[in-house]
């Protein structure tokens, strides 16, 4: 396992109560960083807190991040007791449901695009405001495999994750004359709890089209967002890295 140092580093972790992110902040933990966790489920983040073990090098924060106010505060919070944001990694979403686009729910849609897509909005928009002030951040927005290819039966979340990479590669230029770097990664299906949002038919497709023939390993997905969040990145900006075990076609 590759070593970095984050050091007096400040990383703020959405979805950071399971799954990719609190992979992500264990990872950073060890290496020295404090991070703030943003989950909009209270009891997941406070379980995390005590696993992870980091005394107040760990803060948590229950958010409902469709709400760009309660964002833009939670920055504000992070500034006041941290001083400063190095980092963001944005991995909070949900699936939705798997049904086809002609039965999809408007409502379903709304809420699936609003948590995936416009919270990728709000965060990022509040986060590296402070990082263009401190001339300095690394950004990681966390998307999927879907926004590249698409899955049948998950128009909306497909249709969100490819939203995100659209903001990335917009928000990398826009920063690309300061030292902030703005990327994100297309990672194929893991055993995450996002698993039990989906049914086994739809867990045996996305398995199939993997060359590999496995899913992706969260200790992967850490290895790459830890290099894209470290000062070693300072060229790749608006940029997007696949995780896919060789499902990617482009």
């Amino acid at each position: 396992m590759n070593a970095y140092d984050f050091k007096n580093r400040v990383v703020v972790i959405t979805g950071g109560a399971g799954g990719f992110g609190k992979g992500i902040a264990a990872r950073l933990l060890a290496s020295g960083a404090s991070i703030e966790l943003w989950d909009i489920d209270a009891g997941a983040l406070d379980a995390a807190s005590q696993e992870l073990n980091g005394g107040d090098r760990v803060g948590t924060r229950s958010i409902d991040l469709t709400d760009n106010a309660a964002v833009h505060d939670a920055v504000r919070d992070v500034m006041a007791r941290r001083g400063r944001i190095d980092g963001l990694v944005h991995s909070a979403g949900i699936t939705g449901p798997t049904t086809p686009l002609a039965d999809y729910p408007p409502e379903d849609w709304n809420r699936v695009i609003q948590t995936n897509l416009v919270s990728t909005f709000h965060v990022n928009q509040a986060v590296v405001k402070v990082m263009i002030a401190a001339d300095y951040g690394r950004i990681v927005n966390v998307a999927s495999i879907a926004a590249k290819e698409g899955n049948p039966n998950a128009s909306a979340y497909g249709a969100a994750k490819a939203g995100m990479l659209a903001l990335t590669k917009s928000l990398g230029k826009e920063t690309a004359t300061l030292n902030i770097a703005v990327n994100a990664i297309t990672p194929a299906a893991a055993r995450t709890k996002m698993f039990d949002q989906m049914p086994q038919a739809q867990i045996d497709y996305m398995l199939s089209k993997i060359p590999r023939g496995r899913f992706v390993e969260v200790d992967e997905v850490v290895s790459m967002v830890c290099w894209l969040l470290s000062e070693e990145n300072s060229c790749a900006t608006g940029a997007v890295f696949d995780l896919s075990a060789g499902r990617a076609t482009y």
